[in-house]
């Protein structure tokens, strides 16, 4: 047995963060951690690293990361601000979200980005993914104009090396199995440390181990019928431990429990991440082109809106086509448009120079549909509008089922490629109740589990149906921080 202020269960994003704020507070920390070394970091270390925080000018960006007198006068940076975050987190949850973790989340991301800079914690501006040239000047779109450097996987190196100089113990191929409880405080953690088991005991207990996304049983029951099927995006070591030990004790369950963040992942992938190829895996340029399911047709509107606020729903619906499949079809006009994830060597793709060539090629696609699915699309493109990337252009095609709202443009200009795609869950939006001041886990009866606060994916109540991107990595900040402030300052009272 050992014994510690703070035990943070996982080592993520969210729990290093916790770990760190605990610290800053005088605690004595301890990490466990699931994974070996090699493989620790949780779902973070598969991240892309985009951040979506608010701010409303170039002088807020600068809080989090520096930006050179030519950058500013040559680029369009946008706003995120504060009344922008609300819209699209209300818009994409269908107002479903909770008013009082997404008020927190949305007014302390900047300063919780401040705080990860001071930390050691490097940020850099969003070439690759968030912008492109107009007229010779930089435009970032989608309002998330900085990412981690060295994406997901920097992050967590970076966040590693801050917390061994802070003196915080880590304990790597330690699994959480059950929380020490005696009916009215939480004491500690009971763990399985490499094969045996093991007792960690603590004045507070921060769980930060992922939803239920690498279990599928999990996924089958609360998400439905053919989940178990889904491709694992990131950690295998997310099984649901911490959600279930802590409903065991009587927390209180919240948030959207059959639902989850899901992407289109390449049809080939392995079960679970890979922590050499991240998430490059994913394929997220098909509002470029069009997604066809095994009958030969399309089914979402896949202009609807960027990228950012629409591929973590759109994972599931390719999940439930038949075959759990869905090609993306592109011709020429876009392949520079294309983001690096269509260029690495482990890819699923078919070329040809006719769509008459590429439709056998389709492997499980009914060609003649196909074809003819292309011939109304092409059909029902607005020719009048001009085709433009970094907006939402209006250049749609109508009078179709369904519609495709912007960046529609004809299938007509050879080679075409395509890629084959099926779903990859990232993570579940099921989790526990807290407190939003101080990340303290409630009981069924609303009232705090004293000794147990909770952060990260675990934070049930924020998205629902669907997800804005960049915000999972700044949720698991700014909720880690302030449940390893509220466990490090309980720890004294």
């Amino acid at each position: 047995m050992q014994t510690y202020d703070v035990i943070v269960v996982g080592k993520g994003n969210a729990a290093l963060c916790a770990a760190l704020s605990a610290r800053e507070h005088g605690a004595t920390v301890a990490m466990l951690e699931a994974a070996n070394e090699d493989e620790s970091g949780g779902n973070s270390r598969f991240a892309g690293g985009v951040m979506r925080f608010a701010y409303s000018s170039v002088e807020e960006l600068k809080e989090v990361t520096e930006i050179t007198d030519d950058e500013i006068a040559n680029s369009d940076f946008g706003t995120n601000t504060t009344d922008e975050y609300f819209d699209d987190l209300f818009r994409l949850t269908s107002y479903r979200t909770d008013a009082d973790l997404s008020e927190t989340l949305v007014t302390k991301s900047r300063e919780t980005m401040a705080w990860l800079r001071s930390k050691g914690v490097r940020f850099v501006l969003n070439y690759g993914r968030q912008s492109g040239l107009v007229d010779g000047k930089r435009k970032f779109f989608g309002r998330m104009p900085i990412e981690a450097s060295g994406g997901g996987a920097g992050l967590v190196q970076s966040l590693d090396g801050i917390v061994k100089k802070a003196g915080i113990d880590v304990f790597y191929e330690t699994r959480a199995t059950s929380l020490i409880y005696d009916g009215v405080t939480v004491e500690g953690i009971r763990a399985q440390q490499q094969g045996k088991p093991v007792e960690f005991r603590a004045k507070a207990v921060i769980l930060a181990c992922g939803g239920f996304e690498a279990n599928p049983e999990m996924r089958t029951r609360y998400l439905g019928v053919g989940w178990e099927l889904a491709k694992v995006r990131g950690s295998r070591f997310n099984m649901g431990d911490g959600l279930k030990m802590a409903l065991d004790i009587g927390a209180a369950p919240y948030g959207n429990w059959s639902g989850c963040h899901a992407t289109g992942w390449d049809r080939n992938a392995p079960e679970f991440g890979d922590v050499n190829v991240g998430d490059q895996f994913q394929k997220h340029s098909y509002i470029f082109g069009l997604l066809i399911n095994s009958s030969g047709k399309r089914f979402v509107d896949e202009g609807w809106d960027f990228h950012s606020f629409t591929y973590a729903k759109y994972g599931g619906e390719v999940l439930k086509q038949p075959g759990q499949f869905a090609w993306q079809v592109f011709d020429s006009k876009v392949t520079k448009l294309l983001r690096s994830e269509y260029r690495i060597k482990f890819v699923t793709k078919v070329s040809a120079n006719t769509l008459e060539e590429l439709a056998p090629k389709l492997e499980g696609v009914d060609p003649e549909q196909f074809l003819k699915t292309v011939r109304e699309y092409n059909a029902a493109v607005k020719d009048d509008v001009k085709f433009d990337h970094v907006v939402k252009d209006g250049k749609s095609a109508a009078g179709i089922e369904p519609p495709k709202s912007n960046w529609a443009q004809k299938l007509d200009t050879p080679p075409y490629d395509a890629y084959m795609t099926t779903c990859g869950i990232t993570f579940t939006f099921g989790g526990l109740r807290v407190n939003r001041d101080t990340g303290q886990v409630l009981n069924v009866h609303m009232h705090p589990i004293p000794g147990l606060y909770c952060a990260g994916e675990m934070v049930g109540g924020l998205f629902y149906f669907n997800y804005p991107s960049g915000t999972g990595l700044v949720s698991g900040a700014v909720f880690g921080k302030i449940a390893g402030a509220g466990a490090g300052q309980a720890i004294k009272a």
